[in-house]
């Protein structure tokens, strides 16, 4: 394997730690060992389109790398097919899970929509896939329309709302970053000479390691969520969570407003917060009417206590 392989697996393996890192912090939310806010400040958020962005660009100079002197058909489809496939397994999954917020554009598909757009440029002036790249992350601030908020466009990215999913990476403007990595891949190989050697073997601390999960990063993908998801199950049963401090304040202030016995709204407050760390259905619960219904029956329950 080159050094230029390996240093590409290398740099995707480092993009597969820090999106199991994301999905770490969400996950910590989901189970209430972590403020559910976290996930939705705007640290956490770019840190999550940074993580997009790079597998984007990588699956684009990947390409350019794969196909350079031709394009490989076979493995081309072979490789779409494989990628298509995770994408409606995930989806299927997910529905499965959060039907209301399932996975109907996430990474994996547009990766798949994207490698298709992608071939239009495998043999352009590398300009033209930098230039591309740059119009569809530019295209939202000039052509969002309501229009695009019909459920069979939102795909495309150009609506003016976002869709309750659990993963969302819509065609506009994720592709542009694939298509940056092709024209960045185009750009640096017309101007490398095809004899020239690779790069000295140098190897970087912890590059072979990285290198590894850059290999396997499809499976990681598919595999570390539902991991994730069982060992915080198991860890739900040793060692809940602390109920929310803010939720039982004002749980309480709203109880002792309505006459009842600071004793009452104290017990009361608590028995519903540790009821809704614990409750399933209200963890799954994707929409806010369907969250407060569960959530008043697990209130009246510990008011009928």
């Amino acid at each position: 394997m080159s050094r230029r392989w390996r240093a590409l697996d290398a740099a995707r393996g480092l993009s597969v730690v820090a999106m199991v890192a994301f999905h770490l912090i969400w996950d910590l939310a989901h189970f209430g060992y972590i403020a559910h806010s976290i996930p939705w400040s705007a640290p956490v958020k770019a840190f999550g389109h940074s993580i997009a962005f790079a597998f984007l660009f990588i699956a684009g100079v990947s390409l350019v790398l794969a196909h350079r002197d031709r394009i490989d058909w076979r493995a081309f489809w072979r490789r779409f097919g494989v990628i298509a496939g995770a994408a409606a397994l995930v989806s299927l999954g997910t529905w499965l899970v959060f039907p209301a917020a399932f996975v109907f554009f996430g990474i994996l598909h547009c990766i798949a929509a994207a490698s298709l757009l992608s071939l239009l440029f495998l043999r352009a002036p590398w300009p033209a896939a930098l230039a591309a790249g740059a119009i569809f992350f530019a295209a939202p601030f000039a052509l969002a329309s309501p229009a695009f908020n019909a459920g069979w466009l939102q795909w495309l990215g150009l609506g003016t709302t976002e869709p309750l999913t659990q993963d969302w990476r819509p065609l506009i403007p994720w592709a542009g970053a694939m298509l940056l990595g092709v024209g960045a891949a185009r750009m640096l190989t017309q101007r490398a000479s095809d004899a020239a050697p690779d790069a000295p073997q140098i190897h970087a601390p912890g590059e072979k390691s990285l290198a590894f999960l850059g290999r396997h990063s499809l499976l990681i993908y598919l595999i570390h969520q539902p991991l994730l998801f069982g060992l915080f199950t198991l860890l739900l049963m040793v060692t809940p969570p602390p109920p929310d401090p803010a939720f039982i304040a004002g749980c309480e202030k709203s109880c002792r407003a309505q006459g009842s016995p600071q004793s009452f709204c104290k017990n009361f407050c608590a028995c519903t917060a540790e009821a809704a760390e614990r409750d399933k259905t209200l963890r799954a619960a994707t929409d806010k009417d369907g969250r407060m219904k569960r959530l008043q029956e697990l209130a009246d329950r510990c008011a009928a206590q």
